[in-house]
């Protein structure tokens, strides 16, 4: 992501985050804020009450004393505004992102296409073809012309041209990347800038609907809707809540009751009331809940990773089927040579030479890894394109689709590389024979997971190169650590049945979906969506449209096509397929986050019970002195202390997260209860206690 601008360093920074959500936090109090967190409304609502109670003490009307009153009231407040600050400081690092972007963001001039301009392949546009005007004027489906030195305007398709662009400041990253019309990379984004060469671009957006202005949006937290999780909490929230509310009125109705009955006592007051309402209700999640979302959005960010929908992070946490792309994903993208095989009695050495003559030519990286190979296994020296041998020029033969071969000529020397069908036919042509050793050998590299290039030197076969797909270094420890969290891994490839199997195995994934087309990947996600499956996909091209808006998490590379984004609830910045394993990583430590912090403060609330209830109704109830086991001189307080402290002790977790380790549902389950069921009973006996004891010496009580 784009970072701040200005020389500022991460410790002039950070108070300056802190100063902004402390003055969010006060900002918030406005109800009609607080009223979307109904259970920190409630708190809201008795600091207004216990704040009214304590002005009228000060007038020697109150139900106790003023100083007591006041405290009480304080301390709600701040757990309030604890609660607020803690939301604020999430969403700070969004704010100050979006403000790097919005900075970003400017009104360019855009050289707008003349209606009716004919695209010509291969020829760039001249001064007559365009009108340059304010890119605020332009709307989808306009045509405009950039080139080098200029600034895209607005997000779009390229047509024509290929290009050079510098997205940095969308990525971060300053390495240009290549945009071109026809393939899988030809979307840009606005505000990104042409290096080098021309492009003609047709507006996929109009001003202020581009990219970089959803990205602002969502930094900002302006569009982060609730999660379905989320939703489902809050409501169990807003019923315990709604609950310990009826159970303090009614207690304080017993309360008096018994006072009236007894003719002795004094009836609990409002004031404690409200305190053990808010000790009581679930306000360390209710406060922290929100936090918790934005801050896994803002992990997500951080790793360069724009969701378009908080139910996607989400869905994330939930995923046990993964589909991961082979090409760039499981292996490292490009094939390459690790041996060759000689035939027929041929020279080992002789066989080098000629593979090498073949691959001078060829840029493709196979191409450049024969040299390679050849060059460090037999010690010979790439030769310079142009060079005689024997006294004639070369003539290279680039590859075809239609002969499948590639080479070059010199003098009566014909050398050919290519496919092993089409070169079968290339030698038999030639009045060769293929040898039954030549296709055992084609055919053991086949078994292997291999792609065989046949070399011959006039029609004769010289032997064979073992192409192989590399396996990225660590991705099977990924797979293992994915199937101990109960993930399913699916390998997606192109290669025949034989290939993809070879690669399978050697990747540890488990299953794949060879000679796969869109119809296919889309069928596969409905069969497992049908078994109860939640599935995740990487997918860049137009084909992968239909698969990604049915997945349930949908990671679309940026460098990927249109609709490709547009079928995707999330883009990867720097398009590393490979980043879907962090996604669902950082899905599953938000459910595990929100998990522990429910589970925490729900045993808190259980352990305040035990507190602050007999010190509650002890004017009442005298007898309920023998259950002050702890020996509390300021039990109502000391517990109101500790419900506000706790929030702000746990905004780191709910920031960074509960650290995250592959495991099932079933240990994380166990683990939860232990940590942080068993610790939110015992940490109220102990931090009540030592506050308590900390007031005494200070004098109160």
């Amino acid at each position: 992501m784009p970072k701040p601008s200005g020389k500022q360093s991460p410790r002039t920074l950070l108070p300056a985050i802190y100063r902004r959500a402390i003055i969010d936090a006060v900002v918030k109090l406005d109800p009609r804020q607080m009223i979307r967190n109904p259970v920190m409304f409630v708190v809201e609502a008795g600091s207004a009450l216990t704040t009214l109670l304590w002005l009228q003490a000060l007038s020697g009307n109150g139900e106790a004393p003023p100083g007591f009153i006041g405290a009480i009231s304080a301390w709600l407040w701040f757990t309030v505004l604890f609660a607020n600050f803690a939301e604020a400081l999430a969403e700070g690092r969004g704010k100050a992102q979006a403000e790097s972007l919005r900075k970003m963001r400017q009104d360019t001039q855009a050289k707008k296409l003349y209606l009716g301009y004919e695209v010509a392949k291969g020829r760039e546009p001249v001064i007559s073809d365009f009108l340059v005007v304010s890119s605020a004027t332009l709307h989808r489906s306009d045509l405009f012309y950039v080139k080098a030195g200029d600034t895209i305007p607005v997000d779009g398709d390229v047509i024509e041209g290929i290009a050079s662009v510098n997205e940095s400041a969308i990525t971060g990253e300053s390495a240009p990347v290549i945009r071109e019309s026809g393939g899988d990379r030809s979307a840009v984004t606005g505000g990104t800038v042409v290096l080098s060469d021309w492009l003609i671009i047709r507006a996929s957006a109009g001003a202020g609907e581009g990219f970089l202005d959803h990205m602002i949006s969502l930094v900002e937290g302006a569009k982060r809707q609730k999660t379905p999780n989320e939703i489902a909490l809050n409501i169990l929230l807003i019923g315990l809540t709604a609950i310990f509310l009826v159970v303090c009125v009614t207690l304080w109705a017993f309360s008096l009751y018994s006072v009236q009955a007894g003719g002795s006592g004094i009836p609990v007051t409002i004031t404690v009331l409200v305190a053990l309402l808010v000790c009581l209700a679930p306000t360390t999640i209710g406060g922290l809940l929100s936090a918790i979302g934005i801050a896994g959005m803002d992990r997500l960010i951080r790793r360069n990773v724009i969701t378009t929908s908080g139910r996607a992070i989400e869905a994330a946490g939930d995923v046990d089927v993964l589909l991961l792309d082979k090409t760039g994903t499981i292996t490292l993208g490009n094939r390459q040579a690790v041996d060759l095989i000689r035939v027929d009695g041929t020279v080992m050495l002789d066989l080098a030479d000629t593979a090498q003559l073949a691959s001078l030519a060829d840029e493709t990286p196979e191409g450049r890894s024969i040299v390679v190979l050849v060059k460090e296994k037999y010690g010979l020296r790439g030769r310079t394109v142009g060079a005689t041998e024997s006294g004639t020029g070369m003539k290279f033969v680039p590859f075809s689709s239609q002969t499948r071969m590639s080479g070059v000529d010199f003098g009566d020397v014909q050398i050919r590389k290519g496919a092993a069908d089409a070169m079968f036919r290339h030698i038999e042509t030639s009045g060769n024979v293929v040898s039954e050793a030549l296709r055992k050998e084609v055919k053991t590299i086949s078994l292997a997971g291999g792609t065989p290039l046949i070399v011959t030197r006039n029609g004769k076969a010289y032997g064979v190169i073992h192409l192989k797909d590399i396996v990225k270094g660590g991705i099977k420890e990924r797979f293992i650590q994915l199937r101990k969290m109960g993930i399913r891994t699916v390998m997606i490839t192109g290669d025949n049945r034989l290939t993809a199997a070879t690669i399978a195995a050697e990747a540890g994934v488990d299953d794949f979906l060879a000679e796969a087309t869109p119809e296919s990947k889309l069928n596969l996600i409905r069969e497992y969506q049908t078994g109860g499956r939640m599935v995740a996909m990487t997918g860049d091209g137009t084909n992968d449209a239909p698969a990604l808006a049915q997945a349930d998490v949908a990671v679309a590379m940026n460098t990927g096509t249109q609709p490709a984004r547009e079928a995707a609830n999330m883009i990867d910045l720097d398009s590393n397929p490979t980043k879907l394993i962090e996604i669902v990583e950082i899905g599953k430590q938000l459910l595990m986050t929100r998990g522990a912090l429910t589970t925490f403060s729900i045993a808190n609330d259980l352990a305040k019970y035990f507190v602050i209830i007999p010190a509650a109704f002890l004017t009442t109830y005298p007898a309920l002195s023998v259950l002050n086991i702890l020996g509390l001189q300021n039990a109502i307080l000391s517990a109101v202390i500790f419900n506000a402290l706790i929030i702000v002790a746990l905004i780191p977790l709910a920031l960074h997260g509960v650290t995250y380790r592959p495991m099932t549902a079933e240990v994380a389950l166990r683990n939860n209860i232990v940590v942080y069921g068993v610790g939110g009973i015992i940490a109220p006996f102990i931090g009540i206690k030592v506050i308590d004891m900390v007031l005494v010496l200070m004098g109160v009580g």
